[in-house]
């Protein structure tokens, strides 16, 4: 007997959810009353209860998917048979024969065939790249081993191996995209075949399996990862002048990024023609160099154009004198970093400026939700980071409420996890406003574009002495310009400059900060 899950009561007003996370696929057994996947709406996260024990037949809506009240998501098959198919290894291997031709290949290893499946890519995440396999077809594996690397819009997310054994087969090839329900590839689990032994004179183990090129593969050309590749191109260095960290050698983004570094060479692209884009010679035809954009420079240039499209943005420019920021600083830079073992920046004195000009000023932490504008009781504070993949902005849960140790500490961990490409979706989500530092590449002047549905972003810039009058006297003061980039469907002209001139104050007198003045 087949039983349909279908889409519960959303609530009032609520007529469709997506589909977040399935916790079951198809074959599984699942409990009545067993949570089978969830939900998310506007409003809420809804969990979807089995209605029945039995297996999981089919997912009708993936994850990713819009669907509406009372829509199908999946079948179950009720019944002991049913309940006792996953457990049976008849089934299996007849599928295999069916899609693969001879038995005899199935048979092969000792164990079970182990599916392996694209992991949680995240919120609202439905789809993703596959950049990178580690392994090849034949090869044994550990479990927990990397297989593969996908890309996703935001991050990288690595593929661990689910069991022991050997890839007998890869179903998604580098370069194609996958949904997050697809199946990667397949592992005999139990004894790895001889020829994919490690090659060493002692016993098999997962460790040495993780750290021993296959048997006769010492010796092959390693291909290195698509997305170092492309960093290369861009920064213009050559495969030698980087050394690899991967699996039998194999140069990974990261490796590019520490040569760039390490040369003291920007990575950027080579200098484009003069002219606009025309018809090019021949023999300027073949030393261009055409590359794919990444999903995260696609998704970065989308998300900009939307911003343009859709917010009516605006800026406004003030400048402040960061001499008592500095002097504060260096009184207490050593004491600060003794105890709280961080170092004392400027980020955290922006941040608490920010937060305390948020509270005066509600609609720069708002944001519109069709002719709604809901205003945030709490700073959610972004900090964009460049990284060699793209420009990231994880975010500083409750700023508000964190003491300069705790942001200077957890600032200083985001940054370094997104230049190693380790954040999460989650990080990177429920921004309510953004900082931008253009200045630690040097920039003196700029408008920064606003971070959807976000209706505000500050632009800090390069600290440079200036002729400044005070007091009736001209002297030399450590000047930088703030801008702040705002929705004016939200935010007027008076709101916008009252927040920056209250930024300005907070950071020209940081003891206003302690006071809340």
């Amino acid at each position: 007997m087949t039983i349909e899950v279908r889409v519960p009561t959303l609530g009032e007003s609520v007529t469709e959810a997506t589909i977040a996370t399935w916790f079951k696929k198809p074959g599984d057994t699942v409990a009545a009353d067993e949570m089978l996947c969830e939900l998310e709406t506007d409003k809420v996260t809804v969990e979807v209860p089995s209605p029945s024990a039995g297996t999981l037949a089919e997912i009708v809506a993936a994850e990713g998917e819009t669907v509406g009240v009372d829509a199908l998501l999946a079948t179950i098959s009720e019944g002991e048979g049913a309940s006792a198919a996953p457990k049976d290894d008849a089934p299996k291997k007849a599928q295999v024969k069916s899609d693969d031709g001879d038995a005899p290949a199935a048979k092969s290893g000792s164990g079970d065939e182990v599916k392996v499946m694209v992991p949680s890519l995240g919120e609202s995440v439905s789809e993703a790249t596959v950049s990178t396999w580690f392994k090849k077809e034949g090869d044994s594996v550990a479990q927990d081993e990397m297989l593969c690397e996908l890309e996703t819009d935001k991050v990288s997310v690595e593929v661990p191996s689910p069991a022991s054994g050997t890839l007998t087969k890869i179903i998604a090839a580098e370069g194609s995209t996958v949904d997050a329900s697809a199946q990667l590839a397949v592992i005999s689990s139990g004894d790895a075949p001889a020829a994919s032994a490690p090659a060493t004179g002692q016993e098999g183990s997962h460790g040495e399996a993780y750290q021993t090129p296959p048997a006769g593969q010492g010796s092959r050309d390693v291909e290195d990862a698509p997305a170092a590749k492309k960093a290369m191109a861009e920064a213009g260095i050559s495969r030698d002048q980087v050394q690899g960290s991967g699996r039998d050698g194999r140069i990974m983004k990261e490796d590019v990024a520490k040569a760039v570094a390490a040369a003291g060479k920007p990575s950027a692209p080579a200098p484009a023609a003069a002219t606009p884009r025309a018809p090019v010679a021949a023999q300027d035809a073949e030393r261009e160099e055409r590359v794919k954009m990444t999903r995260l420079r696609q998704t970065i240039a989308r998300r900009l154009k939307d911003a343009q499209n859709t917010a009516a943005m605006l800026t406004t420019y003030n400048e402040v004198d960061m001499g008592g920021v500095m002097d504060l600083r260096n009184e207490y830079k050593d004491l600060f970093e003794k105890k709280h073992g961080a170092r004392l920046g400027f980020m955290s004195f922006f941040t608490k400026a920010c937060c305390h000009a948020l509270n005066e000023v509600p609609e720069v932490n708002a944001e519109l939700d069709g002719t709604d504008i809901v205003y945030k009781n709490f700073v959610h504070m972004g900090i964009a980071a460049g990284t060699p993949q793209g420009l990231v902005v994880p975010v500083i849960r409750d700023a508000d409420q964190k003491s300069f140790a705790e942001l200077e500490k957890e600032i200083a961990e985001k940054g370094r996890r997104a230049r190693d490409g380790k954040l999460s979706m989650a990080e990177m989500q429920g921004g309510t406003f953004t900082i931008s530092n253009g200045g630690v590449y040097g920039s003196l002047m700029s408008s920064p574009i606003l971070n959807p549905p976000q209706s505000g972003i500050l632009g800090m810039h390069k600290i440079q002495d200036r002729p400044m009058v005070v007091n009736g006297e001209i002297v030399i003061r450590p000047m930088m310009y703030l801008a702040l980039s705002y929705d004016h469907r939200i935010v007027d002209g008076k709101g916008a400059v009252t927040f920056l001139v209250r930024v300005k104050e907070a950071l020209e007198d940081p003891r206003r900060l302690l006071m809340d003045l």
